[in-house]
């Protein structure tokens, strides 16, 4: 396992398990195989209304709390300072825990931009009461964060945001590491490329790319495995997302091979410069239609 370092000093574990779109029946048991498989680190949010089963795995595993990375993110439905305020006691009530490794907004929603400000200003009382060890953001492009800085005190530690090697979105990055922001991947072995969703049908799998494909049987490994290794010699966090436990496994066994630096331009070669989730900068009324419950 490799860690990262965040701007901060706090330090985090490369390789997460992501919970997007896990029924929340299997999403205790897939976090319990993860942390017995070795993971240290576990991605979930609001949102995705499986914080209280993430908890549930954690405790079934019998690893001790000190010992994992929890990150999760706030809705935009809870955004402004005083509902941020309680969206934390609302995360750590489900998750059955104190406090948060790292709290993120899941949005930008630069329409109401003055309640994202309110919200990470929120964050950031939250990181000076000691109740969240980082902060960050979700989502948000190299402009958001320009809008995000001159308005508040501490430098995000995070900025989680779709990236595949059919979307490297390489303006994102670089802003990032302008800042000293850690980029981390959501759908990092293109998921988002291939699951069902609201983005239409007409979807060409990363997972069945013939570069990937010829490049992971040159190393004995999955096309997954080689999409992990490519964001993990880039320096990104990853957070792929599974509840199969072969999966899960096969994820987290990405330390012990290495791409070449062909390899790796081969695959920075893919980027079709196209999303496939949500455009942060054209948030839909569905995004403000989602209330989130209470502890």
């Amino acid at each position: 396992m490799i860690d990262l370092t965040l701007n901060n000093g706090v330090t985090l574990p490369t390789v997460g398990l992501g919970v997007f779109q896990s029924p929340p029946e299997e999403t205790a048991a897939a976090v319990d195989t993860a942390l017995r498989v070795g993971y240290r680190h576990l991605d979930t949010a609001a949102a995705y209304g499986n914080e209280r089963e993430v908890g549930e795995g954690l405790r079934r595993s019998g690893v001790n709390r000190d010992e994992v990375f929890i990150e999760t993110k706030v809705w935009v439905t809870d955004y402004g300072y005083n509902q941020t305020l309680h969206a934390f006691e609302k995360a750590t009530g489900k998750l059955g825990i104190d406090a948060l490794d790292l709290l993120i907004l899941h949005q930008p929603i630069p329409t109401r931009f003055e309640n994202t400000i309110a919200a990470y200003k929120a964050l950031e009382t939250l990181l000076a009461d000691g109740k969240v060890r980082a902060i960050g953001v979700s989502n948000f492009m190299p402009h958001h964060l320009d809008r995000l800085l001159a308005k508040t005190n501490v430098v995000p530690a995070v900025n989680q945001v779709e990236l595949h090697p059919y979307f490297a979105q390489p303006d994102v990055q670089t802003a990032n590491a302008a800042h000293g922001i850690l980029t981390q991947a959501w759908s990092p072995i293109g998921g988002i490329t291939f699951y069902p969703g609201p983005w239409g049908d007409e979807r060409r799998s990363v997972m069945q790319d013939a570069t990937i494909a010829e490049i992971a049987a040159a190393h004995g490994k999955s096309p997954a495995q080689v999409m992990l290794r490519w964001g993990i010699q880039q320096g990104r966090s990853v957070i792929p997302k599974s509840t199969n436990p072969t999966r899960i496994a096969e994820n987290f066994d990405v330390f012990d091979f290495e791409l070449s630096e062909e390899h790796i331009a081969r695959i920075d070669a893919l980027d079709t410069g196209v999303r496939g989730g949500p455009d942060p900068d054209k948030p839909s009324d569905a995004l403000f239609a989602r209330e989130i419950a209470e502890a």
